[in-house]
């Protein structure tokens, strides 16, 4: 017992970067310090995805390590990773491409497409990330409300 104690906090040392990683991980996360899973993604912002389907239960298995720990909402996860999170989608947002070309290639086309987009997705703007704020409409012009 006592070793297996010391064995995991030896492992969680190493896998927050030492002593000032853990602690700050344990004050601002609120979760158990030695959880570890695999990394299986990062967004635009910096959060950094994990799973481990093995050692916890339907529901805590994935979790996000956010990019600011100090100014988290749980806003500030796409809608992407969000439906990753809930399990809506087993594939992680970088993995979708690749189902939506495994599909498109084993599709049987009646017709003739002139379409200039291979996916029902059609044209879609860059996207920009304002100092990582994914709801756009708390943006506001300069002279906002002036008048």
């Amino acid at each position: 017992m006592v070793w297996q104690a010391a064995n995991n906090l030896r492992q969680a040392l190493k896998y927050r970067g030492g002593w000032k990683g853990l602690l700050e991980h344990m004050y601002t996360n609120g979760d158990y310090p030695f959880k570890f899973g695999t990394y299986m993604g990062c967004d635009a912002m910096g959060n950094r995805y994990y799973e481990n389907r093995v050692d916890y239960p339907f529901g805590q298995h994935r979790w996000v390590e956010p990019a600011n720990i100090h100014d988290f909402d749980s806003t500030h996860i796409p809608p992407e990773w969000h439906g990753w999170m809930v399990s809506m989608n087993d594939a992680t947002p970088s993995l979708e491409q690749e189902y939506i070309d495994k599909m498109a290639k084993d599709t049987i086309k009646g017709e003739i497409s002139h379409a200039p987009y291979q996916s029902n997705i059609g044209h879609q703007e860059p996207y920009f990330n304002f100092n990582g704020m994914h709801n756009q409409s708390q943006i506001r012009s300069r002279g906002y409300g002036i008048g």
